[in-house]
């Protein structure tokens, strides 16, 4: 335990305990200067008092050197002349005083006039107390020390010196809100806990011995990194990363996000750019990790047109300044993530800066296993479940996603009241993430079941006849999320894709729509995805990746997003026209060659919808009864690895 941690800490003083200590001074001076605090004496003038002294309604007199206080009987209140004093502040019976007399300096007639009255039994008793000069002078000075008090309260929470609320910021507004993780604020998170990630990991690793062990890199002529940015699809771990790079450096780790640069004031980006580098300097060796530095390292001059100070680029130049500028920054090493490094300004990106750009993909099968094996460790699972099983039953996901699979699964094997989780678990998992909660309660007619069951019937059939088509796993028609029935494939994990692959797979996706007009003769709006996918899948065939034969080996693709700020397209309405013409072209050559497919089959179809009707749910092993075994299988291709 640190040395601080042993400290007491410092209660604070709550502002609501300051305000009731000024309110209670109020109140003791009030009474010290002869005051009182729940009624309030109506001024009146002599000759009145003589009046009510004649008539007897006078009880008490408390006179002092200019005034008198005067106190009536309770016969008295009960009459309407008084009306105005009977009840106090708080609308109960008036105790006194009543009344409030200005005598003069001069009260010898007074004082005969009271003890005459007094004499007589109209008056019961009256005394001197004279005026207290303290009272007067505190009630004159008050209000002044209450102003200047709040004032200097006010000033203190405001410089962060005491309170230190929300309020309590306005002069640190241009202070850094990065957080400090050193020897007191310990990490837990290390190497071990990154799952694969191998290539990343070993230049972050790099990264970490230079900061231990400069003197073996420095000593043969090698300079030190200024930076690392960290780029890749979300999930992938570029945050978890830094993480371990903060648990294992065992350097002064400064971690904020791009967007706690930005704030409506201008300047204070800048300014904290300033600061947070000028913390780093005086604790070098460090680190500084800016997660999100998308949000303030977009490419300058874009969709600037009001001509005004733009603060967010203020805050990258800054920062440009302080990464490699005229001030050298000697062992502070800046790490940053982002998933768009593509809208980054380029200044940003060179070498000296950030010296190095780790690319953090999508996991593989074998990496899959890795992450599933970290994640499967809290769990109570089930001897007999297999982590390649897993890894191949999710293809695409991300690190985040298959802690999301493992958290799903547990909270899926409680919900059963199970004790432990097992395959059947998980795989309601990747089926819940991928497709979204049943409803098993939603109306479908009759009619449109079996209109659901042909789209999807034609989906299986198309992908089990082509080659290249994904595997089925398995094709249910209960409805999830927003879909009203789903087909589940095990695609290969491909690192090229060849245009018949690709054309496979748009057939298959056409299959459903093609399903529908052999058996019905007409279409239903069931395909909106499937269309929305191909016309994707179309596109990028002919405007990306240059496999159309009438526009030849050109592309559009602009990978460094400058054209999504242009107005004009990098091609002609000519070109524009064929485009078009070649998209529709492609994709109703291949939903007439589903349709060719399923005329074949038509017979096959309509018994596995009468199967999936009948089940709701159908496997790859139901396929395989009709249609026999599936032309072109391929067996599970084996991950290599060296010893």
């Amino acid at each position: 335990m640190s040395k601080d941690n042993n400290k007491p800490n410092k209660g604070k003083v709550s502002p609501w305990l300051i305000y009731g200590g000024i309110l209670l001074i109020f109140l003791a001076i009030n009474f010290v200067a002869g005051g009182s605090t729940w009624n309030d004496p109506k001024p009146t003038s002599l000759a009145k008092f003589y009046t009510y002294l004649d008539k007897g309604e006078v009880q008490r007199v408390v006179y002092g050197n200019s005034t008198a206080e005067v106190y009536l009987k309770e016969t008295a209140l009960a009459d309407k002349t008084h009306k105005n004093v009977q009840k106090d502040l708080l609308g109960n019976k008036n105790k006194g005083p009543h009344y409030i007399v200005n005598i003069g300096d001069k009260n010898e007639l007074f004082v005969s006039k009271l003890d005459k009255a007094q004499q007589e039994g109209k008056l019961t008793d009256y005394s001197n107390e004279p005026d207290s000069e303290w009272g007067n002078i505190l009630m004159t000075f008050l209000p002044f020390v209450l102003i200047i008090g709040i004032w200097i309260f006010m000033m203190r929470r405001m410089s962060g010196g005491a309170g230190g609320g929300p309020g309590g910021q306005i002069f640190n507004i241009g202070k850094s809100k990065a957080k400090l993780f050193d020897e007191k604020n310990d990490i837990k998170v290390t190497f071990k806990d990154v799952a694969g990630l191998e290539g990343a990991k070993e230049e972050i690793q790099e990264i970490v011995e230079f900061l231990k062990n400069p003197e073996k890199y420095t000593n043969i002529g090698g300079k030190i990194p200024k930076g690392a940015l960290l780029v890749g699809p979300p999930g992938t771990g570029k945050t978890l990363l830094a993480k371990a790079v903060a648990g294992e450096a065992k350097v002064p780790f400064f971690s904020l996000s791009g967007s706690d640069f930005v704030e409506m004031f201008v300047g204070v980006g800048a300014s904290r750019v300033r600061d947070l580098f000028k913390q780093a300097k005086e604790k070098s060796p460090a680190i500084i990790f800016i997660d999100e530095i998308d949000a303030v390292g977009r490419a300058r001059g874009k969709n600037n047109f009001s001509g005004s100070n733009d603060e967010r680029e203020n805050t990258l130049n800054q920062l440009l300044t302080e990464m490699d500028g005229f001030g050298t920054n000697t062992n502070v090493i800046v790490l940053a993530a982002t998933n768009r490094a593509d809208v980054l300004d380029k200044a940003l990106m060179r070498a000296g800066r950030f010296d190095r750009q780790i690319y953090v993909d999508l996991p593989d099968i074998r990496e899959r296993k890795e992450i599933f094996e970290v994640h499967l460790k809290p769990l109570k699972k089930s001897e007999d479940l297999d982590t390649d099983f897993l890894a191949k039953q999710t293809p695409g996901f991300s690190g985040a996603d298959i802690a999301n699979v493992c958290n799903e699964a547990a909270l899926i094997a409680a919900r059963k009241d199970k004790q432990s989780v097992d395959k059947q678990d998980f795989l309601d998992a990747v089926d819940r993430i991928v497709g979204g909660l049943e409803k098993k309660n939603k109306i479908v007619s009759a009619e449109e079941k079996r209109a659901i069951a042909i789209h999807e019937a034609g989906h299986a059939t198309i992908s089990w006849m082509l080659e290249h088509a994904a595997p089925l796993v398995k094709v249910t028609i209960v409805p999830r999320g927003q879909s009203l029935g789903a087909a589940w494939y095990l695609p290969e994990e491909r690192l090229i894709v060849r245009p018949d692959q690709m054309l496979d797979e748009m057939c298959a996706t056409m299959g459903g729509r093609a399903a529908e007009k052999v058996t019905f003769n007409r279409i239903s709006t069931g395909a909106l995805s499937d269309l929305e996918k191909v016309t994707k899948q179309a596109r990028a065939m002919v405007t990306i990746y240059g496999l159309n034969d009438k526009l030849g080996n050109i592309t559009y693709y602009d990978s460094t997003g400058q054209s999504d700020y242009g107005f004009s397209k990098p091609y002609s309405e000519e070109t524009a026209r064929i485009i078009d013409e070649e998209i529709s072209t492609l994709i109703e050559q291949q939903y007439q060659r589903a349709i060719a497919i399923l005329e074949e089959n038509k017979d096959k179809l309509n018994k596995l919808a009468d199967i999936l009707i009948e089940k709701e749910v159908i496997f790859k092993d139901d396929l395989e009864d009709i249609f026999g075994k599936r032309p072109h299988e391929k067996s599970d291709f084996e991950v290599i690895t060296e010893a």
